[in-house]
């Protein structure tokens, strides 16, 4: 298992029973990996806060035209009422239409780096908008609603299968297979299904600047929205697995993919594993932290004359926080990394605590240098082996 980037071989370890380690708890070579891959995120979430700050500069203007006012606050109050039920099975209606799938050999060099058969597979998603008011504007959204997601599988039959959500900007299925060591876990007896999130990749809507723009471009009934339908999508593909024999799912995903992956936990009883890698699951207190899109969003606010109490309580609608989680406690492992600033530890804390103290592993890097790697893909190897591949 070796990660495709070098990086120093500074292990982390599992929490304790009080959570994540003080900074005196850590050795020397741990505090200075933490401290040095700390600042560096705080780099590149600076970089990708410009971005998202950007994609939101459509409803800033919505907002000073008063176009958009009225109608962004009703939004927030309809979800907010949904949060407030604390219902999986109403906030996230379960896929009713079994989806046909079109599936064409991928590209040579994705089978030689799985070292098997890979098929690129498509479908159209079923989804509807939670909100009745935006259902004609999200089946306006041609690409984003044809749905991609990349099948590794064996030649035997099918075999239990770890599927990966990947994180805000990085859908492409190379980089996450690479990086996430996905060979090795193919080579050890899993399938592998890696699901393309709302307006990334190839289900980007034209003209989109960057993968993943349609997530924060349209305010925030667009991204409850773009959330309800990564679940809905991922439950179809669930469908589709069931449908072709597997009776084992495992689901992890990193960051974005990561919070994804700990709600679809709440939603879906079929999953016999989750992990969460990175995760944030209270986006709005992230987002407090990241400037300049922090700026921009408080200008969007103040122009749609929008309260905290208003907002935090619809921002519990995806929240995994927000619903008893359906996997088994015993079949939870969250991991984190102590010098993460995009997705900082204590939004993984949040979520342990929340999870009944499960199953916690902690590395000693950021959000992207995933410092001893192969010491939690070797933890998730453990994790999983009794209950997939037993």
């Amino acid at each position: 298992m070796d990660p495709p980037i070098p990086v120093p071989d500074v292990p982390g370890d599992d929490a304790g029973a009080r959570g994540l380690p003080r900074r005196v708890d850590l050795t020397w070579r741990q505090r200075l990996i933490v401290d040095s891959s700390a600042a560096a995120d705080l780099a590149l979430r600076t970089g990708i806060a410009s971005m998202i700050g950007a994609s939101m500069l459509p409803t800033i203007v919505g907002a000073a035209l008063g176009s958009h006012s009225r109608a962004e606050r009703d939004h927030l109050r309809f979800y907010g009422e949904l949060a407030g039920e604390k219902d999986p099975r109403l906030s996230f209606p379960a896929p009713t239409v079994t989806p046909r799938i079109s599936s064409r050999p991928a590209n040579p060099v994705a089978e030689w780096i799985a070292k098997g058969q890979v098929h690129n597979i498509r479908f159209n998603s079923s989804f509807e908008a939670v909100n009745p008011a935006l259902r004609e504007q999200c089946r306006a959204y041609q690409r984003n609603n044809v749905v991609h997601a990349q099948h590794w599988r064996h030649d035997d039959g099918p075999h239990p299968t770890l599927c990966l959500i990947h994180g805000f900007m990085g859908s492409a299925y190379l980089f996450n297979g690479l990086f996430f060591s996905l060979p090795w876990f193919y080579r050890s007896g899993y399938d592998v299904l890696l699901l393309t999130l709302p307006f990334h990749g190839r289900r980007a809507e034209r003209f989109s600047p960057f993968s993943g723009y349609g997530y924060f471009a349209h305010g925030f009934a667009g991204f409850a929205e773009a959330m309800a339908q990564a679940v809905h999508d991922f439950r179809s593909l669930v469908d589709y697995l069931e449908y072709t024999g597997v009776d084992r799912i495992a689901l992890t995903g990193m960051s974005l993919g990561g919070y994804t992956a700990a709600l679809l936990a709440c939603v879906d009883d079929r999953l016999q594993a989750v992990i969460p890698n990175v995760p944030v699951v209270t986006p709005d207190r992230t987002a407090e932290e990241w400037f300049p899109a922090n700026q921009v969003m408080r200008l969007r606010n103040l122009l749609a004359r929008t309260d905290d109490e208003l907002s935090g309580a619809a921002t519990m609608y995806s929240s995994p926080l927000n619903y008893a989680p359906l996997v088994p406690k015993d079949r939870r492992l969250i991991i984190t990394g102590l010098g993460d600033r995009l997705a900082p530890p204590e939004q993984a804390e949040m979520l342990w605590k929340h999870w009944d103290r499960c199953a916690f592993h902690w590395f000693p890097g950021n959000h992207v240098l995933h410092v001893s790697q192969p010491d939690y893909l070797r933890r998730m190897t453990r994790f999983m082996r009794p209950f997939m591949l037993g």
